[in-house]
């Protein structure tokens, strides 16, 4: 705010320049028009010497050479006696042919002006500059985990998507710290759960594994039977730490689908025009296959996720020669498939590349964390669809199956 205040203060001075410049300027040259009969009285001196006559000038209404009346030196003009090549000649002249500015008008005309550009720049301060600097906080509190941080706005309203988008923001991150507290105390409910659980079976291996040690079965029959029971218990064992990676795997990620009609197109054309430009810049060939447009069931902004997610992959993984975008149509769904060349994924990978935490052998030094496909197949369920991948001759195609609303094409 401090260099918006220094900003205003420079425009009033400039402003004010502005105006004192005007003035002057104007002000000059009336008054050179004003003694403009000086200049052409010195050209008719000029003309008379040289060529014994004069010639017109704005100012000078008439030239008149001493006859030797007395009523030479009287006229109702004013005038001026010059003697020229020995001759006396009366050189009548008008100051000013031009009127005298209305300076009043002028700087009224200035001053509203002015007032008009201050009043501007009062208003932005006011009502957009010093809004934006009370909420340009609030990202760095959310960053800093104060999810209680005021959301305020004027009446003005110019900031009012982008507040409403922090609101947004704000509810989700508090939203999801709430589930990561509940998270966290369930699964530390259930590690203790669990711990109770496991002792018993435990204590029972134990048990048996020291009767064995210390020879108490000394019959084929009860070794047997001590070793079943082991097993069993293991076994017990190993059931629950199933449940709890399941519980664990399953619930580590929850993901918010809206359930809505849109037009195949608002999302297709934006992954379009923004990949176009992207793989242009990369110098990689994109190919889009002509479709007829749809109305799709689902959430749009989670399927634009979900393209941009197999796109950023199809150039990540890739070899960079092509990459295509097809559609077509299985019943009532449509399919969007996303193609790239290059794969070198083992065919004995592909079952795994949803899973969560995988990465296949082809990631190399890659980024990443395994999560980005997993995450894809949770979205186009939740939306009621599917995805599902194949390779065909090295090339890796993606395919996503989205549910048509009622009507289907248009």
């Amino acid at each position: 705010m401090k260099g918006y205040k220094r900003l205003a203060a420079a425009a009033v001075l400039v402003l004010a320049a502005v105006i004192v410049f005007v003035n002057i300027t104007v002000m000059r040259k009336y008054e050179k028009s004003v003694k403009q009969y000086k200049v052409d009285i010195s050209r008719v001196e000029r003309e008379i010497a040289e060529n014994g006559e004069a010639g017109e000038h704005d100012t000078i209404t008439g030239v008149f050479e001493y006859d030797g009346s007395e009523d030479f030196y009287i006229s109702d003009s004013e005038y001026v006696i010059r003697e020229i090549c020995g001759k006396i000649y009366r050189i009548e002249y008008t100051e000013a042919r031009a009127d005298r500015p209305d300076m009043l008008r002028i700087n009224l005309a200035l001053f509203a002006g002015a007032g008009a550009i201050l009043w501007i720049v009062m208003h932005i301060g006011k009502n957009i500059i010093r809004p934006f600097n009370r909420i340009s906080r609030v990202p760095i509190e959310l960053s800093r985990g104060n999810l209680t941080v005021p959301l305020t706005e004027n009446k003005s309203r110019y900031f009012g998507k982008f507040v409403w988008g922090l609101d947004m923001l704000r509810e989700e991150l508090e939203s999801a710290q709430k589930k990561n507290l509940e998270q966290a105390r369930d699964e530390k409910t259930m590690l203790l759960s669990l711990s109770h659980d496991i002792k018993t079976p435990l204590s029972a291996i134990k048990l048996y594994a020291g009767a064995l040690s210390r020879g108490i079965y000394s019959d084929r029959e009860g070794q047997r039977k001590a070793a079943e029971n082991i097993s069993a218990k293991a076994d017990e064992i190993s059931g629950y730490v199933t449940e709890l990676i399941k519980s664990l795997s399953d619930g580590f990620m929850e993901l918010q689908v809206k359930d809505t009609e849109f037009y195949m197109s608002k999302v297709v054309n934006r992954i379009i025009d923004y990949y176009s430009d992207k793989l242009s810049a990369s110098a990689i060939p994109f190919e889009v296959s002509r479709y007829v447009d749809c109305l799709l069931r689902g959430d749009p902004d989670r399927l634009e996720e979900v393209l941009q997610n197999l796109f950023e992959n199809a150039i990540k993984y890739g070899d960079g020669k092509q990459i295509t975008l097809t559609f077509d149509d299985e019943e009532d769904c449509r399919l969007i498939t996303v193609s790239n060349t290059g794969c070198q994924l083992p065919p004995d990978e592909l079952t795994h590349i949803f899973e969560s935490f995988w990465r296949g052998s082809n990631a190399d030094n890659k980024p990443g964390n395994g999560l980005g496909l997993y995450i894809c197949r949770k979205l186009m369920n939740s939306s009621g669809g599917d995805i599902f991948a194949a390779v065909e001759d090295g090339t890796m195609k993606i395919t996503l199956v989205c549910k048509k609303a009622f009507g289907g094409n248009v």
